[in-house]
């Protein structure tokens, strides 16, 4: 199924989404307290989503989909991870940017682990909304991800359980600040370039999502997925999942050996090469970047405008 959050008419629901539109889920469900989100969906478990399933083959009634706006599938997840460094030729092009060689083994899942971060859920938009350029980095890049949401609750679980944890898939652009305008001025310190790093993933409306989440049960494979991604039509981005370095089980096993993952949480997997920071070819305002992946459809977003200040705390 394509679980869907929307809104029309100014109000949000939730649907199922079908070739030929849109099931309504809470006028569809059949009878009393229907789920209302799809966070709601997943936190009722299996048996929900079996029961949404009927619906596909019943209900008469389905909304065009011209007709509504189509917003993130968990608009405001309770956690959002995401993968640094999950892709070996995205590791190397990013280390010869920054100007440091980086060794990687012929299996570098053997011998090294994953690096999880957390953005804020205030990251979260939909498709078609306008990126929003923050007043604190002049160079904005893009990351094509293959997102994860979990289905129930997983904790401490193995490798060859994980697949069951998981709810679906989506697609995610990692929206990357890859400078930040309150470096000027500043004393030197240990750590501060890589919190200037983790600072230009927090800003509001840098993960776009979408267009809607595949359940699990849709992917035969899911390190075998086609991924591309676009700016103004170039290609940017091509690549497939099976080039992760830690593919989709090993991840959610590891997470869930550092904290609980709950039904909802959605967890970014990391980005191929081909971003701006190896070229220098960042985004310009107006871009409109298209983020595709195989089965998952199109997530498509434009970038703001530059802000006419920018945030400097430092100096006179």
């Amino acid at each position: 199924m394509k679980l869907v959050t929307y809104s029309k008419n100014m109000s949000i629901s939730c649907g199922i989404m079908t070739a030929h539109g849109l099931i309504d889920i809470p006028s569809a469900w059949d009878g009393p307290n229907p789920p209302r989100s799809v966070k709601e969906i997943l936190q009722r478990g299996s048996a929900c989503l079996e029961k949404l399933a009927e619906l596909v083959d019943s209900a008469d009634e389905l909304i065009p989909l011209d007709s509504v706006k189509l917003l993130a599938p968990i608009p405001r997840p309770g956690k959002v991870l995401a993968l640094a460094g999950n892709y070996s030729e995205h590791i190397k092009e990013a280390s010869v940017t920054r100007g440091f060689k980086v060794g990687l083994s012929d299996s570098p899942r053997l011998t090294t682990v994953p690096r999880p971060f957390l953005m804020p859920p205030t990251v979260v938009i939909g498709p078609d909304v306008q990126i929003p350029w923050p007043a604190y980095s002049k160079d904005i890049d893009y990351e094509l991800e293959l997102a994860i949401v979990i289905g129930k609750e997983a904790k401490a679980v193995t490798p060859d359980s994980a697949l069951d944890y998981i709810a679906g898939y989506t697609i995610a652009n990692d929206v990357s600040a890859r400078s930040v305008t309150f470096k000027k001025a500043r004393a030197e310190r240990p750590w501060d370039e890589f919190y200037d790093w983790l600072n230009g993933k927090w800003s509001d409306g840098f993960l776009p999502m979408g267009p809607y989440l595949l359940t699990r049960d849709e992917i035969a494979d899911v390190q075998n997925l086609n991924m591309t991604l676009t700016v103004n039509g170039q290609v940017r981005q091509k690549a497939n999942t099976s080039q992760m370095i830690y593919p989709v089980a090993d991840i959610v096993s590891f997470l869930s050996n550092i904290m609980t993952l709950e039904p909802g949480d959605v967890i970014a997997t990391g980005t191929p090469s081909g971003v701006g920071l190896a070229t220098g070819d960042y985004l310009q305002p107006g871009a409109r970047i298209e983020c595709a992946i195989e089965k998952l459809g199109t997530l498509i977003n434009t970038l703001g405008d530059r802000p006419e200040k920018f945030y400097e705390p430092l100096g006179d």
